[in-house]
């Protein structure tokens, strides 16, 4: 697959941030020191996670290095994760419109990849963390499984099948699930992750 021989992301990236701020949305503050299936993570600090590394793939966007950017967010009140996330949400979506930056070089945690590479990462990633968060605080309303297919497939391509777990991979080793198992959690297994109600 050439550079621009390539299924454009900016759809499902756009659908992936509308379900993440659905689901911000529902979070209430007696739920932010909740456990999330993002181990590292409570619900705050996963919410901080998501401002973040929205954050960071808005610079680089917008043609900036977004290893500069830590995916953190300092000074949000438990109340204002919702205006948080809005905020960051239009700046990224604006950042990636350029047809341009599709097959231009992009630097990302895991290397240089055009910007369709990068952005179909952070698909995969906002969806993963969208369903960390809904299992935190109960699975509020049903995901949307094409997001989660589109994720896993990029899962696929991206992380091999069995690999350590370091800075560079940041997901445990894959699981196994039933044959019959939902859209995320495949997508969930694959990444080493074990629903809640299951750890």
């Amino acid at each position: 697959m050439t550079s621009n021989d390539f299924v454009d992301p900016r759809p499902v990236y756009t659908r992936a941030t509308e379900q993440a701020a659905a689901v911000i949305r529902t979070v209430r503050p007696e739920q932010l020191e909740r456990p999330t299936p993002c181990a590292e993570f409570d619900v705050r600090g996963l919410l901080g996670h998501i401002v973040g590394g929205t954050r960071r793939i808005a610079v680089v966007g917008e043609g900036g290095d977004g290893l500069a950017v830590t995916p953190s967010a300092e000074g949000v009140a438990d109340d204002g994760w919702t205006a948080a996330y809005d905020e960051v949400r239009a700046r990224v979506l604006k950042a990636w419109t350029s047809d341009e930056r599709m097959t231009s070089a992009v630097r990302v945690p895991w290397g240089e990849v055009p910007g369709h590479a990068a952005l179909s990462g952070y698909v995969m990633e906002i969806v993963t963390h969208t369903w960390d968060l809904a299992e935190a605080v109960g699975h509020p309303f049903a995901l949307d499984p094409e997001l989660a297919d589109f994720a896993l497939a990029t899962a696929r391509t991206v992380l091999p099948d069995s690999r350590p777990r370091d800075e560079q991979t940041p997901f445990g080793t894959r699981r196994e699930v039933p044959a019959e198992a939902g859209a995320y959690e495949r997508l969930a297994a694959w990444l080493g992750r074990t629903p809640l109600s299951r750890a």
